[in-house]
C-alpha cells in the first residue's frame, strides 16, 4: 500500500526512531518535531500514518477500528510464526474489539468492575503503600521501582482479582514479558520463545484459579468475569483468561509508570513537588496533569475503517494508524504551555487513559493507587533526591517506564509548614 501524494522518506521524521535509547529517553521533542512537519505523517518506514495532533487522534480514537489483530499468514511471512499464541489471545480480548463484540465484553467486564468494589479497595490500597515504606524508611534509600511501584500494582491487581497476593512477584514477571509485545514496534528474536512460554504459563495460571473458584467460590475479579451475565451473555473460558490477561497488564503498567515517571517528574520540578507537599488536597488535578505530562501510554493503533480525510491528508481504508496520545497530550492547540507541568491544570482532558469506546476501565483504581501513593510518599519522605544522573528507560516506545529509579531520602518525616 503507498501513501497518497509525494511524502519525504526521512528516517528522522519516522518513529522508529523512537528505537533509538536518546529518543526513547526524551521524546516530546520529537513529537514535537513530527507534529509540527504534519500532524497526520505517513511513515513510510512504519507503514503507518502517525498522527501527533490532539483533534485528530481524537477522531481517530472514535471513529477507526481497533481490531488489528495480525493473521496467522502475515505472522508467517514475517517469520514471526511463533507469535500465533499472541494472535489468539487478542482475538478474545476486547483491547482489539469493535462493535456490538467489544460492546458485550465491555459491559460484562465492566459489570464486574464497578466503582463500588474500587473503592473497597482504598484502606487496602493505603495498607499496601505505608507497609512498602516501612521496608525502606530506615534505610534513607530504595529504588522506587522495585520497592515500591513495582510491588503496588502487582499486589493490588492480585487482591482485585481474587488470586494470592504472595504471587505478585510471578505475576508481574509475566506482565513485563507480554508487555514487551504488546509496546514494541520490533520484537527480538532471541526471545520470543521466552515470552511465549510467559503467556502460556499465564494463561494456565488463571486456569487453575478459575478451577479453584469453581470447587471454592472466593470472590474477585476472576470470579466476577467467569459469573457475570449481561443480556444473557456470559463469557467463555477463553474470553475470561484473555481479558483477565489484559487486565493484568494494563493494572500494572498504567500504575507502575505513572507513579515512577510522575514522581521523577516531580524531582525534576521541585516547585511543584512542594506544591503537592503542602496542598495534599490538590492531588486529584495533580494526578490527571503528571498523566498528561507524562503519559505511561505513549501511543496505540488503530486501522481506517473506510476511506478518510484527516488532517489534509486522504487515508485509504484499511491503511493502518499510530494514534500518539502522548504527543496529543502536549499538543498547544489543546493545551496552554504544554511542556510546563502545572498541578492545577483546569480543562485537562488528557488521553492518557484513551477516548471513548476504548476509554480504559481500569483507570478509576490507577487514579486511586496514583493519589495514594503520591500522597503518602510526599508525607514520609523528606528531601527526596535522586542517586543517578543518567536514567535507564526500558527499551518499549509504547508502555514508557524506568527500569529503576534510585532516590535518597530524610527518613524523618517532612516539616508541615512551608
Amino acid at each position: 500500500m503507498q501513501a497518497p501524494g509525494e511524502e519525504a522518506n526521512d528516517t528522522r521524521l519516522s518513529l522508529l526512531r523512537m528505537l533509538d535509547p536518546g529518543v526513547l529517553a526524551e521524546p516530546y521533542a520529537f513529537y514535537r518535531t513530527l507534529r509540527e512537519h504534519s500532524p497526520v505523517h505517513w511513515d513510510p518506514y512504519m507503514h503507518a500514518w502517525v498522527v501527533t495532533s490532539y483533534a485528530e487522534v481524537i477522531t481517530v480514537l472514535m471513529h477507526c477500528s481497533a481490531d488489528r489483530t495480525p493473521a496467522p499468514d502475515y505472522l508467517d511471512r514475517l517469520g514471526l510464526s511463533l507469535m500465533k499464541p499472541f494472535a489468539e489471545v487478542m482475538l478474545q480480548q476486547m483491547m482489539f474489539m469493535d462493535g456490538t463484540r467489544h460492546a458485550r465484553l465491555r459491559d460484562i467486564c465492566a459489570a464486574a468492575f464497578t466503582p463500588r468494589k474500587v473503592e473497597e479497595l482504598r484502606m487496602e490500597i493505603t495498607a499496601i503503600v505505608d507497609g512498602l515504606i516501612d521496608k525502606v524508611i530506615s534505610s534513607g534509600r530504595m529504588d522506587l521501582i522495585a520497592d515500591f511501584a513495582n510491588p503496588l500494582p502487582a499486589i493490588v491487581t492480585a487482591k482485585l482479582l481474587g488470586v494470592p497476593p504472595e504471587d505478585h512477584e510471578q505475576l508481574h514477571a509475566w506482565v513485563i514479558d507480554l508487555a514487551e509485545v504488546l509496546g514494541n514496534f520490533q520484537h527480538h528474536p532471541n526471545r520470543v520463545a521466552e515470552i511465549v512460554q510467559s503467556l502460556e504459563d499465564l494463561s494456565n495460571y488463571v486456569a487453575a484459579r478459575m478451577e479453584e473458584q469453581r470447587r471454592r467460590p472466593t470472590g474477585g475479579l476472576i470470579h466476577s468475569l467467569m459469573t457475570a451475565e449481561v443480556s444473557g451473555h456470559r463469557l467463555s473460558d477463553d474470553e475470561v483468561i484473555a481479558n483477565t490477561i489484559i487486565t493484568l497488564i494494563g493494572g500494572h503498567e498504567t500504575t507502575t509508570n505513572l507513579i515512577a515517571s510522575g514522581f521523577l517528574t516531580l524531582l525534576r520540578d521541585p516547585e511543584p513537588l512542594q506544591l503537592l507537599r503542602l496542598r495534599p488536597e490538590i492531588i486529584g488535578p495533580a494526578i490527571e496533569e503528571l498523566l498528561r505530562f507524562e503519559s505511561p501510554v505513549q501511543h496505540t493503533a488503530r486501522i481506517a475503517s473506510k476511506d478518510m480525510h484527516l488532517g489534509g491528508k486522504t487515508i485509504q481504508k484499511d491503511s493502518r494508524i499510530v494514534a500518539v496520545l502522548a504527543a496529543a497530550n502536549r499538543d498547544p492547540n489543546r493545551f496552554s504551555d504544554p511542556d510546563r507541568l502545572d498541578l492545577l491544570r483546569t480543562d485537562n482532558r488528557h488521553l492518557a487513559f484513551g477516548w471513548a469506546a476504548h476509554f480504559c476501565f481500569g483507570a478509576p483504581l490507577a487514579r486511586m493507587e496514583g493519589q495514594i501513593a503520591f500522597n503518602t510518599l510526599l508525607r514520609r519522605l523528606s528531601r527526596p533526591a535522586l542517586l543517578e544522573k543518567e536514567l535507564d528507560w526500558r527499551a518499549n516506545a509504547g508502555l514508557r517506564g524506568l527500569t529503576k529509579l534510585n532516590i535518597s531520602f530524610d527518613p524523618q518525616p517532612p516539616a508541615t509548614s512551608a
